[in-house]
């Protein structure tokens, strides 16, 4: 290996542009094999072992260079596309871009790229998705919050997959402690009378959830009256949503102390329809949500929560699939990973009133 070249850069010769810089001309400047330097432009899984300092001089000389690997080159010495697939129900604040972050970061680490489409909950597109992704060449699939079909012929991952499909392995949260975490919490503060607020019919874990809320309260000698349930309807992710359910159910003109809500959007939606019933959180209604996005603690007050680890099930997403897919062919895979919820105490909750 050769001593590192001080100075400034000197462009290749023969009047080319910026734009042809080529590898080998990018490792004699730095003094390193091409090898060292394939691995860390390309973020090969390899390039861990290699400095981080060598690491920052191989990226900042390649910027300073103007030096752009060759995608199309690389894809066809190894025969791969190195692009993922992603499908999500709509990319707005919440459960969806938490997901994503996670997702987006490890694909980003080992130097994958990725598509993103959204379905809206249309039958169609969910259909339609899968096959164009494939069309473009993605090795794999990550399915968030989506209904996954048979007969993939590439690996998949369904984050909040609860359904057994053959080639798809599912991740999943832990509901029935998710459940008994939120519904202990508001027994210990001497609620009995808790309104509850479903997911929306076509979300994967409304009916999983739903099962468990009414199990935990079983479990605890609490009654769920029907009439202090209601459903999210709609399909934009709005606390518009859980303000309407909220305001039909003090509507009923049933009294309750305590109020579980399917995710922390529609909570904060709820809070604005007791308060303008002129009632207070926590004072009069005690409030839980559900996934703990970045805003739940900046809300007035700061929301209690069952912590969902999105980011985390984006991430063991991503390393799950591309563990699937450098696997060799029908190598086992995982059909179920379950991680587990956490409860978040904030001040929406407190004790009931006599």
């Amino acid at each position: 290996m050769t001593r590192p070249k001080t100075g400034a850069p000197s462009r290749p010769s023969g009047g080319k542009s910026a734009h042809t810089v080529s590898l080998k001309f990018l490792a004699e400047h730095l003094g390193l094999s091409p090898a060292t330097v394939s691995l860390v432009i390309n973020r090969s899984p390899s390039a861990k072992s290699i400095p981080h300092r060598t690491q920052e001089r191989v990226l900042a000389a390649a910027r300073e260079l103007n030096y752009r690997p060759s995608f199309v080159a690389r894809s066809l010495r190894a025969q791969r596309s190195f692009t993922i697939g992603v499908v999500v129900p709509e990319i707005s604040e919440g459960y969806a871009a938490l997901v994503m972050s996670g997702i987006e970061d490890d694909l980003l680490e080992e130097g994958y790229f990725y598509f993103v489409v959204s379905h809206r909950h249309r039958a169609d597109l969910i259909e339609e998705y899968p096959r164009l992704l494939q069309q473009r060449a993605v090795e794999g699939l990550i399915a968030v919050d989506t209904a996954c079909r048979k007969g993939v012929p590439i690996p998949v991952v369904a984050v909040s997959g609860h359904n057994e499909v053959e080639g798809v392995t599912n991740i999943a949260l832990d509901h029935k402690r998710a459940a008994e975490l939120a519904m202990e919490h508001l027994a210990q503060l001497g609620h009995r009378k808790i309104a509850c607020i479903k997911g929306q019919e076509f979300s994967s874990d409304t009916k999983v959830r739903w099962d468990a809320v009414r199990g935990a309260a079983k479990k605890l000698h609490i009654e769920i009256d029907e009439r202090l349930a209601g459903q999210l309807e709609g399909e934009s992710s709005s606390p518009a949503l859980g303000y309407e359910v909220t305001r039909k159910l003090l509507e009923r003109g049933e009294r309750f102390t305590a109020l579980f809500a399917f995710n922390d959007i529609s909570a904060i939606g709820a809070i604005r329809a007791l308060r303008e019933a002129g009632l207070r959180v926590p004072e009069d209604v005690s409030v839980v949500g559900f996934d703990d996005i970045q805003s739940a603690a900046f809300q007035n007050p700061g929301l209690t929560t069952v912590r969902q680890p999105l980011r985390q099930m984006g991430v063991i997403a991503a390393e799950t699939l591309l563990k699937r897919i450098n696997a060799p062919a029908k190598a086992p895979y995982p059909k179920m990973i379950t991680v587990e919820p956490e409860l978040i105490v904030r001040e929406s909750t407190a004790q009931a009133k006599p």
